[in-house]
């Protein structure tokens, strides 16, 4: 079936377009630190701690568990074949078009639905900041329609302002955004150490007793709770480390520098997860954050009396989002370059500018709807979208590994994930049970995304492919 034909390995390496290689090991490893660690301390710990307890290291524990697995996987993928487009690209050589257009399909709303959410709470930490320094913006231009009960607002306008800004830096250049993202994880990385440095003192092991309150699975309010559930929640935190694979065009020794920066960036961000979740958990009781889920770092801030951090952490906070809002657009962008490139979106997507050497157009084009996005739809019930979207992601790009080791045997790879066929399959099983911790609902709106793909792959995609024109020459 044409639908399923697929991509050659080496004819994919020899037609990559030249995009500006400048990007070494720890500019790949900062940039997916900079992807993973914002939200997930910044924002999800209160949450999270609420479903979990204490427990809620764990948590991140196990969603660091799955993406270490799958992070092999992505980057034997992505030194077998080192070029734009992370899951879709290895899809296309694993499985066929149609499940490559699907996985490209899927990662473009995962990107937008995170960048856009991710903003949000940047915009928070950003309004909060101001108001600390004596600056009041009106509520009518800090959160979309409906997203506060009894709170008149219409349109987020830092939300939209922070998109378009990044939208801006990664147009013009992969050096640009590669020096604004190594400045900025640099100092976050710095308040983080000074906040645990800070507060690791005030810690009192009886907080963390009960350690696991709620179990591992069960119904606490009317609602799942546990361990696998918060784990389900923080899972978000690690999201965006796959977009470094996104840069194997425009990184040096692609087949080399890929997995370690993979492999590192995930090292570092889940030590720092587990540290930080120990000691906030250890500081104050868990059930305290009930009063801070936007900013659950401050009720730290407030036990310890150390307020005088909070300002330092509001900065720390915003610069943390700040990069993960710029790698998923980095990520975004790349995809559909890459799409565009093989016929399944149109032209202006691939379209590389001279002057920048990136895709121009296609990263306006995305970044002004992500934008637009973030400061008019309340996100609240479309962030598990994003979760759900990385969970196939996952899924395809370990079940392809497997597929590849059968199949092509001999290709070269640069770095061979170790334990196959076990670790695909771990992978796999870790996607699956986190993937069951979403809600129903999740589901529906996913496959409605989906279908929504079907239409616009068999109007245009399938009649534009690059392969299906050359099939008939």
């Amino acid at each position: 079936m044409t639908v399923f034909r697929k991509k050659d390995v080496s004819e994919l390496i020899a037609h990559a377009t030249p995009l500006k290689r400048t990007l070494r090991t720890w500019d790949l490893t900062f940039l997916g630190i900079g992807a993973i660690i914002g939200t997930g301390i910044f924002v999800l710990t209160g949450k999270g701690a609420l479903t979990a307890g204490p427990g809620l290291s764990l948590s991140f524990l196990i969603a660091a568990v799955c993406c270490g697995f799958a992070g092999l996987c992505y980057a034997e993928f992505a030194s077998m074949a080192p070029v734009a487009g992370s899951a879709y690209t290895y899809s296309y050589i694993a499985f066929g078009e149609i499940v490559a257009f699907i996985i490209g399909w899927d990662l473009i709303l995962e990107y937008a639905l995170g960048a856009a959410t991710v903003s949000v709470g940047w915009s928070g930490y950003f309004v909060n900041l101001l108001a600390n320094l004596g600056i009041h913006l009106p509520a009518a231009i800090t959160a979309a329609v409906g997203t506060t009960p009894g709170v008149t607002s219409y349109f987020n306008l830092p939300a939209f302002l922070i998109v378009i800004l990044i939208t801006w830096i990664i147009s013009i250049g992969i050096t640009q955004t590669k020096r604004v993202n190594d400045t900025m994880v640099l100092i976050k990385l710095a308040v983080i150490i000074l906040f645990i440095v800070c507060t690791v003192w005030y810690v009192h092991p009886g907080n963390w007793h009960p350690f696991n309150p709620y179990g591992w699975y069960s119904f606490h309010n009317g609602t799942a709770s546990g361990i696998i559930p918060a784990a389900s929640i923080v899972f978000f935190s690690f999201i965006g480390f796959d977009a470094v694979s996104s840069s194997a065009e425009e990184t040096i020794n692609p087949s080399k520098t890929l997995p370690r920066g993979i492999l590192m960036s995930l090292l570092i961000s889940t030590v720092l997860y587990i540290t930080m979740t120990l000691i906030m958990t250890g500081v104050v009781k868990y059930k305290v954050f009930a009063k801070y889920l936007n900013a659950p770092i401050l009720a730290v801030l407030a036990q310890t009396g150390q307020t005088w951090l909070s300002i330092i952490v509001s900065i720390g906070a915003i610069l943390g989002m700040t990069t993960v809002i710029l790698v998923q657009l980095y990520g975004q962008s790349r995809i559909s370059y890459s799409m565009s490139r093989d016929g399944l979106f149109p032209k202006m997507f691939g379209e590389v500018k001279p002057k920048y050497q990136t895709p121009f157009k296609g990263t306006w084009f995305f970044g002004i709807i992500t934008a637009l996005a973030a400061g008019l739809v309340n996100l609240n019930i479309l962030s598990e979208l994003v979760n759900i979207g990385t969970l196939t992601a996952f899924i395809l790009v370990s079940a392809g590994v497997l597929w590849m080791r059968h199949a092509q045997p001999d290709l070269h790879r640069g770095f061979r994930a170790p334990g196959v066929p076990v670790t695909p399959i771990v992978a796999i099983a870790f996607c699956v049970m986190l993937v069951a911790g979403l809600n129903w609902e999740t589901w529906v709106r996913f496959v409605v995304w989906l279908i929504i793909g079907m239409f616009i792959y068999f109007g245009y995609s399938k009649r534009h492919s690059k392969l299906d024109r050359e099939g008939e020459k």
